[in-house]
């Protein structure tokens, strides 16, 4: 692969060329000269866009891929195409799967099956045998086999003594646990945020509580084991207050928000919209306010996507007996940026999906500079734009972003000497 981006402003703070707008030629997946003016050799593909700028690769902490088992829903090839779209050239698989990827096999599935990719797929192992939290999954053989995380997804661990032997026994391999903080008993039965809306639309709410015990909880267990511990989906103000405190206290908690709590709120469930319904739920103005804040402070590590994919039968049904989760890998940044614009600088809301992700996995950092391979996403921060239910590329078409005005478009990826247009 060869090609020339012309007039290019490069958003990447650990390179030198970082603010300049620039030429980059590639020649083999690799960068061979960054500078101004480049003429493109013969045969050079050459890529000119509106208002361009090019960052490292971005990568996507939460991509739930329901292969194997429900491939249907989404596979690892359509999830994949998805991510290359909306940007990102790395993303972690969640392993709520069917059977749940809570041994080195079911690593070694994901590796095999996504390799030679445009976008790499890093996988992450269950924390529990078969999401169950009850006894420790082969956590270390999923880590020499390739596995960069453990988490049991959305299955929220209530088991403090699971939760604590786990951390206890990652330190051996610096292994990453992330976390959902839900207390299932709170949140049991609920359908969206508990507050006026949910009274006035006479659902049963989900408390932020039930997420802030696990959040402090988490903290405790955390400071009490000496260990590092990842916070995923954080949606509540006083969540943000905790991690910010834990932080300043010294200890090892990371966090990430997932970009659609960032643009929508609570009001948007008043016509039953079931795309809408999300875990954890939307909350409220506030709330929003304070996981920017939480951002811009330092406080919130990363932004993912919480890409969810489910079919029409388990969304378009009853509100009640709806699944929650909604698509968003291709839509993440444009969602984010929105809602960011004027509030994070754009290399601050940057960092947030490409060193930040990388940091927290300890992947090596990717650089803009000449010798290095070339992983990068080439995007507009002010192109204004909206998703089509056709341009969608994944198998489920679960959002409420259709239609919707968006600012922040991608234009390409380039990764593993291949490139992906948007």
């Amino acid at each position: 692969m060869n090609i020339l981006i012309k007039s290019a402003k490069i958003i990447d703070n650990r390179s030198q060329h970082n603010g300049k707008t620039v030429d980059i030629l590639i020649e083999k997946g690799m960068i061979k000269q960054i500078g101004k003016t480049l003429k493109a050799p013969k045969n050079y593909q050459e890529l000119s866009f509106k208002d361009l700028h090019v960052s490292s690769g971005w990568f996507d902490l939460r991509a739930n891929f329901c292969d194997p088992g429900h491939e249907y829903k989404e596979d690892l090839n359509s999830g994949l195409k998805a991510a290359a779209k909306g940007g990102f050239t790395g993303v972690l698989v969640m392993p709520d799967t069917h059977p749940a990827i809570d041994n080195k096999s079911g690593i070694e599935y994901i590796i095999n099956k996504t390799k030679g990719n445009c976008v790499d797929a890093f996988p992450a192992g269950a924390v529990s045998h078969h999401l169950e939290g009850k006894e420790i999954a082969e956590m270390y053989d999923m880590h020499i086999t390739g596995a960069v995380a453990f988490t049991d997804n959305k299955h929220s661990i209530s088991s403090s003594s699971l939760l604590s032997r786990a951390l206890l026994y990652s330190q051996s391999f610096n292994g990453l646990i992330m976390d959902f903080p839900n207390d299932r008993e709170l949140s049991n039965h609920g359908q969206i945020n508990e507050g006026i809306i949910s009274t006035e639309l006479g659902l049963k709410g989900i408390p932020a509580l039930a997420e802030e015990l696990m959040v402090n909880r988490d903290i405790y267990l955390a400071e009490y084991c000496g260990s590092r511990i990842h916070l995923s989906n954080i949606s509540s103000k006083q969540s943000v207050k905790m991690i910010a405190a834990a932080k300043k206290k010294g200890l090892k908690i990371t966090a990430d928000v997932n970009s659609y709590h960032l643009l929508l709120d609570e009001t948007e469930l008043q016509h039953f919209d079931s795309n809408c319904k999300v875990t954890p739920p939307l909350r409220t103005k506030e709330d929003i306010k304070a996981l920017i804040n939480g951002l811009k402070e330092g406080t919130i590590d990363a932004i993912c996507s919480d890409h969810t994919p489910e079919d029409i039968e388990t969304k378009q049904c009853e509100f009640d007996n709806a699944a929650f989760g909604m698509i968003n890998l291709q839509t993440s940044f444009a969602v984010a940026n929105t809602a960011l614009t004027g509030k994070l600088t754009l290399a601050e809301s940057i960092a947030k999906i490409t060193t930040g992700p990388r940091v927290l996995l300890n992947l090596p950092l990717q650089e803009i500079k000449e010798g290095e391979i070339a992983n990068l996403t080439l995007f507009s921060p002010t192109i204004k734009w909206s998703l089509q239910k056709e341009h969608i590329v994944s198998k489920s078409k679960n959002t409420p972003i259709i239609g919707r005005e968006l600012t922040g478009k991608v234009y390409a990826v380039v990764n593993n000497n291949q490139i992906v247009t948007a």
